[in-house]
């Protein structure tokens, strides 16, 4: 059989290991990503992950600011693809370059969909306690997030596991995923539904202000917080008028107080009190130090019972 001819758009971490399904199992005739951003204190220009794999596999790789640009459009009606394969690539794709392989676009999505369409759906997946979610492959239309559903494979979140632990586990579901669905388009044999949008729940951009922690919240509500911008941009706490970003909590119910404040030190941390239960802080941050034990922090800053977090 024929080997497809791709273009593969992909920018993050998650995309990386579709790149490798879409190189091992068709012609890659170039990768679109992202142009290098500043990162680090140094503000050096960084390659994306998937850039760097490209370049590792010999793919030629192409950074368009605007991907909707008329010679972008232009460019890749010249490449002819039977295919584009969109995975976390980080801009949206015009009516145009959809129309332009005869087997469409095909976006690898980190939900279950219709639920969860947007830009930070494992993320919000942790937030809202889910305990369920997936990846979904689907056929791409101008809408975000709103194209036939073609594939899904469902995982399981468990109560402590973390956003950056759910990404890497769905990173690798869904590359299994893609490869289950270039197969199927290749042999023409797959089937296409319809999403019902009233079942969708957009899952927005992350700011600053998403990870700041809401004492009056539940305790259960708080670890979700907490758990779920773990590994990025990490949950934050004000103590004197300075930020401490805390890692890892563990719920407790058999406790009250006034939310924000420091109930009792523990061996392992210091317990505060939610608008219901209370939370355990086994791992913090404070301003310009690194990730540390809570246990090590009471030990070293101090901390009592009299302390308040805002």
């Amino acid at each position: 059989m024929k080997r497809l001819r791709t273009v593969f758009m992909g920018t993050p971490d998650f995309a990386v290991d579709c790149l490798r399904v879409m190189h091992e199992k068709t012609d890659v005739a170039v990768v679109v990503t992202q142009p290098d951003r500043p990162k680090g204190r140094g503000q050096k220009l960084t390659p994306s992950p998937v850039k760097v794999k490209a370049l590792e596999y010999g793919i030629p790789v192409w950074q368009p600011e605007k991907i909707k640009a008329a010679d972008c459009v232009n460019h890749l009606r010249e490449i002819k693809p039977d295919l584009i394969v969109v995975v976390a690539f980080g801009q949206i794709l015009s009516q145009e370059i959809l129309d332009i392989p005869p087997l469409g676009c095909v976006n690898v999505h980190a939900s279950l969909l219709p639920r969860y369409r947007g830009a930070a759906p494992i993320h919000w997946s942790v937030i809202n306690g889910e305990t369920e979610t997936g990846v979904t492959t689907m056929m791409m239309d101008a809408g975000l997030d709103t194209g036939d559903m073609l594939l899904k494979s469902r995982v399981e979140i468990t109560a402590d596991m973390t956003t950056g632990e759910l990404h890497d586990k769905l990173a690798r579901v869904g590359s299994g995923l893609l490869a289950d669905t270039v197969d199927a388009l290749m042999n023409g044999n797959i089937t296409r539904e319809k999403q019902d949008g009233s079942l969708s729940n957009y899952a927005s951009m992350l700011t600053k202000e998403t990870g700041h922690i809401d004492w009056t919240r539940s305790a259960a509500e708080i670890h979700n917080l907490v758990r779920g911008l773990n590994s990025w941009p990490v949950a934050w706490t004000v103590l004197n008028g300075k930020n401490y970003k805390v890692w890892r909590t563990r719920v407790l119910d058999d406790y009250s107080g006034q939310p924000g404040q420091v109930l009792e030190l523990t061996k392992t941390g210091f317990i505060v009190a939610a608008g219901t239960g209370a939370v355990e802080v086994l791992e913090i941050q404070p301003p310009s130090k690194k990730r540390m034990s809570a246990g090590d922090f009471v030990r070293g800053n101090g901390i009592s019972t009299e302390l308040i977090f805002d």
